[in-house]
């Protein structure tokens, strides 16, 4: 089974902006962290892993009001550091869905 690239970092434009309070970039970290660990363990089924994706960005929606109260807000830079990452993963393990797919359940 393929492992993921250690040598990429996670949604690197929020990692390195002080505008996002990085207890909550780490939240985001951890809640991309169980799709990488399902396609490492071989899960290739497109309807197996959009379903973990969308359990992810629900997830992700639910920290939105976090960010507010921490002076911040998922815009912009944030949408397009996790759609990279999202997009990353998906080429890594050759997994046909297209970001906009994989992020169907965002409402940011």
């Amino acid at each position: 089974m393929k492992k993921f690239d250690k040598n990429y970092s996670l949604i690197k434009d929020m990692v390195n902006d002080d505008y996002y309070p990085q207890f909550l970039v780490e939240k985001i970290k951890a809640l991309i962290i169980p799709v990488i660990d399902l396609l490492e363990n071989g899960e290739t089924n497109v309807n197996i892993i959009q379903e973990k994706l969308d359990e992810m960005t629900l997830a992700i929606n639910d920290l939105q009001e976090e960010f507010d109260e921490n002076g911040s807000e998922i815009e912009t830079v944030a949408r397009d550091s996790i759609a990279v990452t999202i997009g990353y993963i998906m080429e890594w393990f050759g997994i046909d869905i297209d970001t906009e797919t994989a992020l169907r359940e965002r409402d940011w």
